[in-house]
């Protein structure tokens, strides 16, 4: 008896990102399966397969961030069981998809006594039996190397460069402080436009609180993109935003991929100089924050061709021409 190997995509989802997870999976043409989570009384999570993974190569998603109905602390445990019962279940292979990867501020101790979280959360992926992780734009290239194994680092550049391209030649792309500078130049590069940066200071032992001190660069009557990963409280954006409006800019956009926007951020963004803010659905934009400055774009085809890229086991790398390893 001859046995032929075939090999099976399951893809299933948390509860925190649904509609881009039901995006990515019609850009592969593949059904979402259902892992049924759920919450008990007591508030402990559970989930279960409603179908068989046995030898599948599983991919589970989910973006760890709070909704309506769970805390990010939720999320995570949430994908973390998935994990734990697709391994148990005996899948093939398990990869996790992270569209935002949680704690990864953390990523270095900047004072005494802290922890390293985004390590501890590669760990904890690690033991619940994940064997790769792909996520998109992570804080710092380093948390690549917290993961014991594999880790696909995508990048929504070409999304935001696409829209970017659309607002004309006199463009000057900016970074909000000197540690965004390689990202920056990336954009530019990709552009063919000017770079600039924002020299900040942020206040010591303060969380959240940014003093943007001057602009290095032309900017005087262009129009300026500010790029980063993540907009937070929007304090460092709004802040870069007037300072290259003092410096002459006829217009500022702000190009990130994690629309975080948590605290006074929408407030702060509605009543800034900026023009719009560009951002991803790496993370869901609930409708009370849905304000016409924000714009969002899609990541689910970034998303897909990854998975599909792992799935037949060819190079993700190749997808962004190598540029999503700078």
């Amino acid at each position: 008896m001859e046995l032929v190997s075939k090999k099976r995509l399951h893809l299933v989802s948390g509860r925190a990102n649904l509609p881009l997870a039901e995006e990515i999976a019609d850009a592969l043409g593949v059904q979402l399966g259902d892992a049924n989570p759920g919450v008990f009384a007591n508030g402990e999570l559970h989930c279960r397969f409603n179908e068989s993974v046995r030898g599948t190569d599983v991919f589970i998603i989910q973006s760890h961030t709070a909704n309506d109905t769970m805390s990010l602390n939720d999320a995570l445990m949430e994908q973390l069981i998935m994990v734990d019962a697709a391994q148990r279940a005996s899948a093939k292979r398990i990869t996790v998809v992270c569209p935002f990867y949680g704690y990864a501020r953390q990523d270095r101790k900047s004072e005494g006594r802290e922890p390293i979280t985004a390590k501890l959360v590669a760990n904890m992926f690690k033991v619940a039996g994940a064997s790769r992780i792909i996520s998109v734009d992570l804080h710092s290239g380093q948390i690549q190397g917290f993961f014991d194994g594999p880790v696909d680092h995508l990048t929504a550049m070409p999304v935001l460069c696409d829209y970017m391209a659309g607002l004309g030649d006199d463009l000057v792309v900016v970074s909000p402080d000197a540690g965004r500078v390689k990202v920056a130049e990336r954009y530019a590069n990709q552009l063919s436009a000017d770079l600039a940066i924002v020299h900040k200071r942020r206040v010591k032992g303060a969380k959240n609180t940014v003093e943007a001190r001057d602009v290095v660069g032309e900017v005087d009557g262009r129009t300026c993109v500010l790029i980063d990963d993540m907009i937070d409280t929007g304090g460092t954006i709004v802040a870069a935003a007037e300072q290259l409006m003092d410096h002459g800019a006829t217009s500022v956009y702000v190009a990130c991929t994690h629309g975080v926007f948590s605290g006074p951020a929408i407030d702060r963004l509605k009543n800034s100089v900026i023009a719009k803010v560009v951002t991803t659905n790496t993370l869901p934009l609930p409708p009370e924050k849905q304000i016409d400055k924000i714009e969002v774009l899609s990541v689910a085809g970034i998303i897909a061709d990854a998975i599909d890229a792992v799935f037949e086991d060819t190079s993700v790398s190749e997808i962004f021409g190598g540029a999503n390893q700078s």
